[in-house]
């Protein structure tokens, strides 16, 4: 038990780098944005038809050896902290054609149906996971870069990449690849949080809702694990579940006032457009409008803490 609590304790520091675990107030400045023709005109997942029956995993490796020797993280870290706007975009576009070999290998790994993990003792594979986090993050720039050059298309293909990364992660037999697949998925998600600013970004409500539920299914690797170890996998899986329906509440709000002369709805005025509920307490999310702003609550979960808890705080451009 001692040994797995240390596989879990290093997992948790690796998670807690990419998402914190702490209550969020998010300031959204939304744009109204009409839903896409055709609906599945854009997608969050790379199409069944598009993948090969290939393995990822030699893949990611390769991309981890291709990074270059002199990475400076700090620096891309600091850059993830201040909206795309804020970028400097010359220096940003130099670092990352320093790591077009690494990008173009994960593209290619977001494409295969299959990815075996090898087996790693618990000192290899905290390296190994902390070297994914950095891949994580170099595509987390790379979508905010091409969000600054109002280039939707190749940002939403970018967030592809990094939702397969996460998705191969979480169907490994490894509980601890799991909850790192989680936090990825979490902090692609807090990505589209920057795209749905932008006056003329394309809304994803179809593509969020088009995303599997749950994203990452970790029942099986956690069925047998002690109580706390298991409510914390469940925890996980929960949070980033609310984060996506809460995602796509707002992206159904962006559709209604497009129509509606830009004017913040109340819940019983949606009747064209389903709006997701909780997919933990499967009731609504809280949400009240007085026309000009908005607030959608996701309240802390049980066992939680309030940690969980998300308010967003809408307004209108």
């Amino acid at each position: 038990m001692r040994y797995f609590m240390k596989y879990i304790i290093i997992c948790l520091i690796i998670l807690l780098a990419v998402v914190p675990a702490e209550a969020r107030t998010v300031e959204l400045t939304l744009y109204p944005a009409k839903s896409p023709k055709p609906e599945q005109k854009y997608q969050l997942m790379v199409k069944a038809e598009d993948q090969f029956d290939t393995d990822a995993a030699p893949l990611y490796e390769k991309a981890i050896q291709s990074l270059p020797s002199s990475l400076k993280m700090d620096e891309i870290e600091q850059w993830l902290k201040i909206p795309p706007d804020e970028l400097p975009l010359k220096k940003v576009q130099s670092t990352l054609q320093q790591f077009e070999p690494a990008l173009e290998l994960l593209e290619q790994a977001a494409r295969c149906k299959r990815c075996e993990w090898p087996y790693l003792y618990d000192d290899e594979l905290s390296e190994n996971l902390s070297k994914h986090r950095r891949l994580l993050f170099i595509l987390a720039l790379k979508v905010r870069f091409e969000i600054a050059r109002s280039r939707y298309n190749e940002a939403i293909s970018t967030m592809q990449t990094g939702f397969a990364m996460a998705r191969h992660l979480g169907k490994d037999s490894a509980l601890i690849r799991g909850m790192v697949g989680i936090g990825m998925a979490a902090y692609m998600c807090r990505q589209i949080e920057q795209l749905v600013q932008r006056p003329d970004a394309p809304n994803l409500y179809q593509a969020l809702q088009n995303l599997p539920h749950p994203f990452i299914d970790m029942t099986k690797q956690a069925e047998w694990e002690e109580p706390d170890i298991k409510e914390k996998v469940f925890l996980l899986m929960d949070r980033l579940d609310r984060h996506v329906a809460a995602l796509q509440c707002i992206e159904a709000i962006r559709i209604y006032v497009g129509s509606h002369d830009g004017k913040f709805p109340q819940l019983s005025d949606f009747t064209d457009i389903k709006i997701p509920v909780d997919p933990v307490t499967k009731k609504p999310f809280s949400y009240k409008s007085n026309g000009s702003e908005a607030i959608l609550e996701l309240e802390g979960t049980e066992g939680s803490e309030g940690r969980d808890a998300v308010r967003y705080e809408l307004k209108l451009k």
